[in-house]
């Protein structure tokens, strides 16, 4: 079945020419791009009308943690820094069922489907009470977005000098175990996969170094992607120096944690050293900027990343620590974020915009993704600039940034649609909702 997406204001491609078509057409067929362009034949296909819409690539989200949607603004985390923030929400979150992680992933993924994000990455990293990563995988096919699930790990509890309880440490060879059990069960290493999936210690500040470069070896030989948190703030930095004599790009290369099959999240204290040692080595970066404005860690110093050829892409973070996930929020903060770092001309809406798709699918290794192009996935988003959220602009396609939130119109997955006139077609979100409220109220109770 074949449908052509036609006469859209403008359709955003973000190919090689980044070129933007002034009343475009995009045809699909088969989860794939035909083709891209003017006045485009459609014998037989499904129109979709697409005037008064700018048409881009879906937006692709590098860092998330799903289970903690049930845990937006916690009163006692409100306030807090990195550390204190996580001591609060241990506790919690140590309470949560398989039902609660699989619940937490439904509506996480039904809220960024419905900002535009067609692809999102995950780090469990905590499994109570007998959680799996599999409730996510669950969560993410129910809803139909593209899902890079990476199984973290905390290895190092309290009790020997790491952050978390040890109520929520696992043994390390059980993990390398379970991460083996997972990629044989989900990993698709294919283009046009729906599930991927990747290894991700939680942070060096929760696990061993020997668990860093057990699963730095078990990925390279299972051919998956490795990921975790890296120099997130002050006191990231005075962990990583004080018990590793090091700084943490320093101690990420020491343990194989860079290449281009590596991406960190954060990295809001990369040094100029560092930043060149990603650059060399193809490590990408999750840039969080809600997050880090949020828990107050600081700017990330992405246009130098970006001009030293650092891969970047935006990630929402948990829903604890921003507290949603719309990925057009996250582009206009990373472009003001930026701005306010390094002044007004340091980044523009379409830059904002291609690290929110094509520099997100660079960051999670999808070539398949990110651009609207002969050949790529069928993966976009249809935004309405006719509405009053858009009302009195010039420049239709930097509004998508400036004039964020934006509410996408459709949203297609390997050309399925997932979105239409801004409804969610894959999951109730009322019902949703009212199983959050009962289930953060129990959370609440103890």
């Amino acid at each position: 079945m074949k449908t052509l997406i036609r006469k859209a204001e403008v359709v955003v491609t973000m190919d090689g020419t980044r070129r933007e078509i002034a009343g475009g057409d995009v045809l699909i067929e088969g989860g794939v791009i035909l083709a891209v362009g003017q006045d485009l034949a459609g014998e037989g296909a499904e129109i979709i009308e697409a005037r008064g819409c700018v048409v881009t690539p879906g937006l692709i989200n590098t860092h998330h943690h799903l289970f903690q949607t049930l845990t937006r603004a916690v009163p006692a985390a409100q306030d807090a820094a990195l550390f204190g923030w996580l001591r609060t929400l241990y506790p919690i979150w140590a309470r949560m069922t398989p039902g609660d992680i699989r619940l937490s992933a439904q509506i996480g993924l039904a809220e960024l489907a419905l900002s535009g994000c067609t692809c999102s990455s995950d780090h469990l990293y905590l499994f109570p009470n007998g959680a799996r990563l599999d409730d996510s995988i669950e969560a993410a096919t129910e809803i139909g977005i593209r899902f890079h699930a990476t199984r973290g790990a905390m290895s190092i509890g309290e009790s020997k000098g790491g952050l978390p309880p040890d109520s929520l440490v696992e043994d390390e060879a059980a993990i390398l175990k379970d991460s083996e059990r997972l990629i044989a069960a989900f990993h698709d290493p294919n283009p046009g996969a729906m599930v991927q999936v990747g290894l991700a210690p939680c942070s060096p500040f929760s696990v061993s170094t020997g668990l860093m470069r057990d699963a730095a070896i078990l990925a390279r030989e299972k051919g998956v992607r490795l990921h975790t948190h890296l120099a997130e703030n002050d006191e990231d930095i005075a962990y990583s120096l004080q018990n590793f004599g090091m700084l943490p790009g320093d101690y990420a290369e020491s343990l194989g944690w860079t290449g281009d099959d590596v991406w960190h999240a954060h990295c809001v204290k990369l040094s100029d050293k560092e930043i060149d040692l990603f650059a060399r080595t193809g490590t990408g970066v999750a840039h969080c900027p809600c997050s880090n404005a949020r828990l107050a860690s600081g700017i990330a110093p992405v246009r130098a990343m970006r001009d030293a050829g650092v891969a970047v892409g935006l990630g929402v973070d948990g829903s604890a620590s921003n507290d949603c996930s719309h990925l057009g929020l996250e582009a206009r903060q990373a472009m003001l974020m930026a701005r306010l770092k390094n002044g007004p001309a340091a980044m523009g809406a379409r830059e904002a915009l291609e690290i929110a798709t094509l520099g997100g699918a660079r960051v999670l290794g999808r070539s398949d993704l990110g651009s609207l192009a002969p050949g790529k996935r069928a993966d976009l988003v249809l935004w309405d600039v006719t509405e009053l959220a858009t009302a009195g602009e010039w420049d239709p396609v930097a509004a998508l940034v400036f004039c964020a939130p934006m509410r996408p119109k459709s949203v297609y997955v390997e050309g399925r649609a997932v979105v239409r006139d801004h409804h969610l077609l894959t999951a109730d979100p009322q019902k949703l909702n009212e199983q959050a409220r009962a289930a953060t109220k129990r959370l609440a109770n103890g």
